[in-house]
């Protein structure tokens, strides 16, 4: 059995809770404050979590200690380092493929005589299976560059709008590549450039006219019975 361990010089626990009061604020806000934090609450049921699984055998951090990293970790991500996430989806996808593994044997050695357990076991065995490849997707998925979809409405001199879809992809610190051509017509043309359009005939007619012959006219309907 392992001894407890005595803290080295300068590398005893931090268990002091420091408090920053603000001018516009009691002493009691301040510390409700304090112990509402995200920081201090995650660190307080990491240390619970941490002495049950370590045992009381081994000279533990304070919880100080625990709050300065989750407060470091916390900062890191914010800032966009998906550095501890990814780890922490790693650990987390082997640590479920060993669960599986381990539950499939039981399933295995209960099968035949006690087909009940052998169920049981089975189930949970393809549940950590599941859980394990979801959390493999998500890691994949952390590390994917996000597509997305800018859509352009040119509209041009003549009134003609052209229409193009421009994909971008996200890959965390690179920029994407600029675009400096214009969108082009189905018919190759430049931005700016399009068909004619008819507005008034050379001959003097106001719209074309299917012949060469002008309709005749239509006889003015009124007083006619």
């Amino acid at each position: 059995m392992a001894k407890k361990r005595k803290p080295a010089d300068g590398m005893s626990a931090n268990n002091a809770l420091t408090v920053e009061q603000k001018t516009e604020e009691t002493g009691a806000q301040a510390m409700a404050r304090k112990l509402l934090q995200p920081t201090l609450k995650n660190a307080a049921a990491a240390s619970a979590f941490t002495e049950k699984m370590m045992g009381s055998e081994l000279e533990l951090p304070g919880i100080g200690d625990y709050a300065d990293h989750i407060h470091a970790a916390t900062h890191e991500a914010a800032s966009g380092d998906i550095a501890m996430a990814s780890k922490i989806l790693a650990a987390q996808a082997v640590t479920l493929d060993s669960m599986f593994a381990e539950l499939a044997r039981r399933a295995a050695i209960n099968m035949g005589e006690y087909i009940n357990a052998a169920e049981r076991y089975g189930r949970l065995a393809l549940r950590a299976q599941s859980n394990c490849r979801t959390t493999l997707e998500a890691l994949a998925k952390l590390h994917q560059p996000r597509e997305q979809t800018v859509r352009h409405v040119h509209v041009n001199e003549g009134g003609q709008a052209v229409v193009a879809d421009n994909f971008h992809n996200h890959t965390g610190g690179q920029k994407n590549a600029e675009n400096v051509d214009q969108p082009h017509t189905p018919e190759t043309r430049a931005a700016g450039e399009s068909a004619a359009m008819l507005g008034q005939d050379a001959q003097g007619n106001g719209v074309p006219v299917p012949s060469d012959q002008r309709g005749e006219a239509v006889p003015n309907a009124r007083g006619q019975r």
